[in-house]
């Protein structure tokens, strides 16, 4: 699509110019200021039905807030002003081309919107798409020989040595290395660290080796300095003993978010002080005032990182008393969701049957539970112990959906492998286990990645299928990658599931 969107968009630009759109994006969807946030909050809601959203467009022709769907529809037939903008993500929508459009000044103002409003709230920006700088654009044009990715380039595709029962290891690395939004993120080269801390940062590691992967090399790689500092960071996992594959991938994520937080926090340190120091050589000193307002912002700042925003969520357990049916809430973050496979009490004293399906497992995982008389809780409008009911849903999502299915079962007795098939579609839907339904909200997520164990727990090994491009899938063996159908996929065992959602996938 041309940069300056479409041709409606240009005779509206000529009659109206861009103040609206700049006013309406700085107060209505990236809210820069305080002051703006109070005014969405006060001002936002829909004409038709005094809505909030979930998702609202503003008419940039005059002063018209309407839900998606029906209300803004209807306000453009009566009307006829035909720009519109989409508050939720900021994009520009055409009702004459019926399409969303590009425009480059409007891009500017908003990526200028949106950097104010990371300030305003003392966090960091948000991961943003990449988009080409000035000097960019000149080195993409200077160097116009580009790769041919066909369906069947090997481009992405690296075996990886096995350093002594380091199976584990390699299949994880396979799943990551295949995640759509980490790829891009890793391959726009975004994160960013200090020299100081650089040779120790996993992060660091983890972005050479996607340049690796995605360098047309063949060869097979060895992982022995991301096995290193993965024991430095994480040293129950230190040693050449098998490890198991899902204590691992939550260990790398815990250290790689640790990492990100850390570098993020020095660059921010950095910039300070250099603001600081330009501050100082233009003025004869800081106020009070001015070291508190820096001091605040420092205190409520968040850890925004893109482990955070591809794999955490949010799981909500709601603990109803028996005697006066109130309900407590608690809602916890969680990097992926651990489901049972054994035999399952039914909630009412009996029990059920082993699942066959991971919609078996979810349905069990997040249905009603009565936790008897020797487990009572104290019931805050009671004020007293009460036997209670707990249920756990789904309040948000995130980007990476994945499901340990627990195989290995170790008690005081005996330790075994549960083997049983469990069947996973390719293709799944949430909606049913959500805390809040939502018909705007899109739950669907794919298949992009499965580990599977083999062998017992003594003497097993671990494989992985990965998703290499759009209906292409391969078996990772260690250091020999073979192609696979999609039905060897899904007949497999299945010991971690990897979901993508669909909405942010890219062919």
């Amino acid at each position: 699509m041309a940069d300056v969107g479409c041709a409606h968009f240009v005779s509206y630009i000529k009659e109206y110019g861009l103040e609206s759109y700049n006013v309406v994006h700085a107060y209505f969807s990236a809210c820069v200021s305080k002051e703006a946030r109070r005014r969405k909050a006060l001002s936002c809601l829909c004409h038709k039905c005094g809505s909030s959203g979930p998702q609202l467009y503003s008419c940039l022709h005059c002063i018209y807030f309407g839900c998606k769907g029906a209300h803004i529809n209807e306000h453009y037939k009566h009307t006829k002003h035909f720009m519109a903008l989409e508050l939720s993500y900021g994009m520009l929508y055409c009702y004459q081309c019926r399409d969303f459009i590009y425009h480059s000044e409007c891009q500017t103002m908003a990526e200028r919107h949106l950097r104010r409003e990371a300030r305003s709230l003392g966090k960091s920006l948000s991961w943003r798409p990449w988009s080409p700088s000035k000097l960019e654009i000149e080195l993409l044009l200077k160097n116009p020989k580009r790769r041919h990715v066909t369906a069947l380039t090997s481009i992405g595709l690296r075996g990886l040595l096995n350093l002594g029962s380091t199976c584990f290891m390699n299949c994880i690395v396979q799943a990551l290395i295949h995640t759509p939004l980490l790829r891009d993120y890793f391959l726009a080269e975004l994160h960013e660290c200090t020299s100081k801390t650089s040779a120790k940062c996993l992060v660091c590691e983890v972005s050479r080796l996607f340049q690796e992967f995605y360098s047309g090399a063949r060869g097979p790689l060895s992982l022995h300095r991301l096995l290193h500092l993965i024991w430095n960071h994480a040293r129950h996992l230190a040693g050449y003993e098998q490890q198991d594959a899902h204590e691992f991938f939550i260990a790398t994520l815990d250290v790689l978010h640790r990492h990100c937080k850390i570098s993020m926090t020095e660059l921010a340190a950095n910039a300070a002080a250099a603001a600081a120091a330009a501050a100082a050589s233009t003025t004869t000193g800081t106020t009070a005032s001015d070291k508190s307002k820096s001091s605040q912002s420092h205190a409520h700042a968040q850890c925004n990182c893109i482990i955070d925003q591809i794999f955490t969520g949010g799981l909500q357990s709601d603990v109803v008393c028996q005697a006066c049916n109130g309900v407590s809430t608690t809602i916890d973050p969680f990097w992926d969701i651990s489901l049972d496979l054994g035999e399952s009490s039914n909630g009412q004293g009996g029990y059920g049957g082993p699942p066959k399906s991971l919609i078996d497992c979810l349905e069990r995982f997040t249905r009603a539970e009565h936790l008897g008389s020797s487990a009572k809780i104290k019931c805050n409008t009671c004020k007293s112990y009460q036997e209670s009911t707990k249920q756990l849903s789904m309040r948000t999502l995130p980007i990476v959906a994945s499901f340990h299915l627990k195989r290995f079962e170790h008690s005081s007795l005996i330790d075994k492998k549960i083997s049983t098939f469990i069947s996973f579609p390719s293709e799944l839907d949430m909606t049913p286990f959500m805390s809040q339904k939502n018909d705007m909200a899109d739950f669907r997520y794919s298949l992009y990645a499965v580990i599977n164990h083999v062998g017992t727990l003594d003497a097993g090994h671990y494989t992985a299928y990965v998703r290499h491009q759009k209906d292409i899938w391969v078996k990772c063996d260690d250091h020999i990658i073979t192609t696979a159908t999609l039905k060897q996929v899904l007949d497999s065992e299945g010991y971690l599931l990897f979901y993508h959602k669909k909405i942010l996938e890219y062919e």
